[in-house]
């Protein structure tokens, strides 16, 4: 273990002394998200602006993070957490990573439209800030897998160092089965202390099934109604890897495909203005970003949650649809929309 004892206190367990994380900033970072959410709903539910969405910063989408592109004006910041378990429940080794990590991103993403041409978009997202155990060991066995019965997952080495991440892209949306901005073709980069990928990704955003079912079934009035209130996404992706400080080229496989696909929930209003609230469900499975210790690359499979607000969204993802509970485990994060905040405290 690296890094002073003096961010950890003595705590007595079973008669011996072992060391505890100190508990103090845990516990005031928990109260300000509490207030900070509360204040934000009330903004949310008496105002009539639109949801939030922000692109994930790397590497959460090889955690299982919704990686869909933006398709309007975005500017937002936010904590993103990533989980990566070197062990198994019974202490069998992920791959060739030798460490467990808890990565702590203070998160920006960006994106505008390109002037003068018409449906493409660039991004730019970052995140940096300390590798340290907690507070995602805490979250993975001391809350999750106490509430499930589960036994706690073992930890080794523990990687403390600060790390950081920067991915950027450029996306053109285009017009399909009569909407506006459904389809997309994007091309980015992602790299950092932890890794280097170029990557390309297509697929569709928010398609309404009446809008695609409508050349073989016509108008039809339930379909309709049925689209108001719930769409489609689906996603490939395909990413060249390179090995990063954190992770060398022995750790990580040398390609990796995604495939993602999600069910948004919220009210469209037939598509003409965009909602104010949405939940999204996604399952995601990617070939791999970490290898095993003969090179080959180890599949894995999540579920993601988010959801949007006026002024924000929350997303948690997971490895449960895989049952695996090791390498990359979980994350979660919780953005904030710059802009509208800004306006609506300035009253415009």
């Amino acid at each position: 273990m690296t890094g002073s004892l003096s961010r950890w206190k003595p705590a007595e367990k079973n008669g011996a002394i072992a060391w505890a994380p100190r508990s103090i900033g845990s516990t005031v970072m928990k109260h300000a998200f509490c207030v900070l959410a509360a204040a934000l709903t009330v903004l949310a539910v008496h105002s009539g602006v639109h949801i939030a969405r922000a692109e994930p910063v790397a590497p959460s989408v090889h955690w299982g993070a919704i990686g869909y592109p933006d398709q309007e004006r975005t500017l937002v910041t936010g904590l993103t957490l990533n989980r990566f378990t070197e062990f198994t429940q019974d202490g069998k080794r992920f791959g060739a990573v030798t460490e467990s990590a808890g990565f702590n991103f203070a998160t920006i993403s960006w994106t505008e439209r390109l002037q003068g041409w018409p449906g493409w978009n660039t991004n730019l997202t970052v995140g940096a800030g300390p590798t340290y155990p907690e507070p995602t060991r805490s979250i993975q066995n001391g809350f999750v897998h106490h509430l499930l019965g589960n036994g706690s997952v073992p930890v080794g080495r523990r990687r403390e160092e600060t790390d950081f991440m920067i991915n950027g892209s450029v996306s053109k949306w285009i017009h399909l089965f009569g909407q506006p901005d459904v389809g997309f073709a994007s091309v980015g980069v992602a790299s950092g202390s932890l890794y280097h990928e170029v990557f390309g990704r297509i697929g569709l955003r928010r398609l309404s099934p009446a809008d695609l079912l409508q050349p073989v079934m016509g108008t039809n009035p339930a379909l309709q109604a049925f689209s108001r209130y719930v769409r489609f996404s689906a996603m490939g992706q395909y990413g060249q890897v390179f090995g990063g400080a954190a992770y060398g080229n022995s750790a990580l496989a040398p390609q990796s495909w995604i495939g993602q696909v999600s069910v948004s929930l919220a009210a469209y209003d037939g598509g003409v203005t965009p909602p104010g609230w949405e939940l999204e469900f996604a399952a995601t499975i990617d070939s791999g970003l970490f290898a095993t210790s003969t090179g080959r690359s180890i599949e894995r499979r999540f579920g993601s949650l988010a959801l949007r607000f006026p002024y924000g969204m929350v997303e948690t993802w997971n490895d449960w649809l895989g049952g695996t509970d090791s390498g990359p485990t979980y994350g979660a994060q919780i953005m904030l929309d710059v802009r509208r905040i800004y306006q609506r405290l300035a009253g415009s």
